[in-house]
């Protein structure tokens, strides 16, 4: 399909007529429309198109109709009858009375050209435009961020449930590609294993684990059966380069490893390869199985980045998808590269823990300007956790002495400079075994021979002493509360617009629908802010209010 050159399109008089007298109090489509006009423009969707080929539908219409979909959460063919029958779309999109709309397939189309085109993320920078051209987006204000998890569109398996549905899977994917191939090499018994959804429970009704194991021992042989054949002399080639094929291999080599005789044996738990790797379903290879405060699922995450100004809408101005297994403060520095290449840097990110490091106190300033405001974390050292005894806080540092003084008064014996988990210069300190062996405060300070303190480098650590201490604040505590608000958008995304469920496969489509949920609830927020509509207050039951001491 090719694009054509469109001209500006104007409300049709029947249509603006007849939505002005259906909707005497006014609309937030109608409201948008007469507010911005066209909110996207074909010419930024031009190179999605080719430029010969049978005319495509107006780029900037399904572009707003996709936003509009995720808004709604509409399927496919209910968008498309929704543009067919509502009067409002007809208004937002500029169409006749009398319009038939476009096919439900293109709006597939479209969001594949978006993927395919590498311009994800083009929508939802746009319409950020169009309300910055309107004053209703801060430069350099408030922003606060936090993240939720999303399950892909897969079933959660078990280890065992998953390299039985692999070889299924593969099975499937071979029977359609190389019909002939399979007939010849496949064997009659993978009927009575693989012919249903693979089960553990099914395959072994009983919890005898030797006939686990005896079932764990066929699957292994089928799979290497399977690979040798593929991979032998004289085979087609293109056969091993089926994405089903390599997923097979990567499965087999991840869950089992070689025995005795030739033979395969299944993997121990500690013989895993890490969560961050490990295939947790062959249906979507990039999900991953994840942790977090007790919640565990497959699939990913999506951290959304929002505007906190008192006087603006809570416009959502970045969004990242990662796998589930991704740190959060490993996406701090992606969230403020990308807020820095359009100029939507905040001067204070209002964040929770988990993503905040010392670290990153110090190059977030330094690279970004930015001041990160959110809880310390409190020292790891078993003395924290009892409430008593001597921590790293409390001990003298002479950074030019490369020395510390204990809170006995003795001087370190030994200081070397070092490099932790996460690559980043720190220094151990040691101190001698005679001076702690007769120290009185020995039972407080180490249940070792001797203590040894691991600090940061003087820039950070000094850096974490002050932001420890500015936590307990009434300034931080007054400006950190802010970041509450960033749940009720979590929330909103959640019962509203399905954020939590992935709609499709793979890490890009997850993406693309992030993205667009992220615009329709920037759409809608911007509509209900040009209408006046006040901000929802904190709910408070009645009880509450009854019995606070404000009361």
């Amino acid at each position: 399909m090719s694009l054509k050159q469109t001209a500006i399109t104007e409300i049709p008089e029947d249509t603006a007529r007849v939505a002005k007298a259906v909707f005497k109090k006014g609309h937030r489509y109608l409201l948008l429309r007469d507010a911005f006009g066209e909110l996207f423009s074909s010419e930024d969707l031009r190179g999605l198109f080719h430029a010969e080929g049978r005319p495509a539908i107006d780029p900037a219409r399904l572009a707003l109709s996709t936003v509009i979909q995720f808004a709604e959460n509409l399927s496919d063919e209910r968008m498309a009858d929704a543009v067919r029958a509502r009067i409002d779309l007809k208004y937002l999109l500029a169409l006749p009375l009398d319009s038939a709309g476009f096919d439900s397939s293109v709006l597939s189309e479209f969001r594949s050209r978006l993927i395919e085109g590498h311009a994800e993320q083009l929508l939802f920078e746009r319409l950020l435009e169009r309300f910055r051209a309107h004053g209703l987006l801060s430069v350099r204000g408030l922003q606060r961020t936090d993240a939720t998890h999303v399950l892909a569109a897969v079933h959660a398996l078990n280890r065992v449930n998953i390299v039985g549905e692999t070889f299924r899977h593969t099975l499937n994917v071979l029977a359609v590609a190389a019909p002939a191939w399979l007939a010849e090499h496949g064997m009659p018994e993978w009927i009575r294993r693989y012919s249903e959804r693979f089960n553990l429970t099914s395959a072994v009704p009983t919890s005898s684990q030797a006939k686990r194991d005896a079932l764990l021992a066929e699957m292994g042989a089928d799979g290497l059966f399977l690979l040798q054949r593929l991979s032998s002399p004289g085979q087609p080639a293109w056969l091993w380069e089926l994405p089903a094929v390599a997923v097979l291999h990567q499965v087999w080599l991840q869950n089992f490893t070689w025995a005795e005789g030739g033979l395969l044996r299944y993997r121990s738990v500690e013989d895993m390869p890490p969560s961050g790797q490990y295939i947790s379903s062959p249906y979507d290879v990039e999900a991953r199985y994840g942790v977090k405060r007790g919640t565990s699922w497959v699939g990913y995450k999506i951290h959304l980045t929002e505007q906190c100004e008192p006087d603006l809408p809570m416009l959502i101005t970045n969004v990242e998808t990662t796998p589930a297994t991704t740190p959060d403060f490993n996406v701090v520095e992606r969230i403020h590269q990308k807020l820095s290449e359009r100029q939507r840097l905040p001067a204070r990110h209002l964040m929770d823990t988990g993503y905040l490091s010392s670290n990153h106190l110090v190059t977030q300033q330094h690279r970004h300007a930015v001041q990160l405001v959110g809880p310390a974390r409190a020292p790891q050292r078993w003395q924290a956790w009892a409430g008593k005894g001597f921590t790293a806080d409390h001990f003298q540092i002479d950074w030019v002495g490369h020395t510390m003084v204990c809170p006995a008064g003795k001087v370190s014996a030994r200081w070397a400079d070092a490099f932790d988990h996460q690559n980043l210069p720190v220094i151990h300190v040691k101190w001698s075994k005679s001076d702690c062996q007769v120290c009185p405060l020995k039972a407080d300070c180490t249940t070792a021979n001797r203590r040894s303190v691991m600090v940061q480098n003087q820039e950070r650590h000094e850096a974490l002493i002050h932001w420890r201490a500015w936590t307990t604040t009434a300034e931080f505590q007054g400006l950190y509360g802010k970041r509450a608000g960033i749940e009720g958008t979590m929330s909103l995304g959640v019962r509203s617009f399905g954020m939590r469920r992935s709609r499709y496969v793979g890490e890009a489509k997850t993406r693309l629908q992030h993205l667009m949920t992220a615009a329709a609830l920037n759409l809608i927020r911007v509509a209900d802010h040009l209408a006046g509509c006040p901000r929802a207050t904190t709910r408070v039951t009645a009880f509450e209010r009854i019995l606070s001491p404000a009361a």
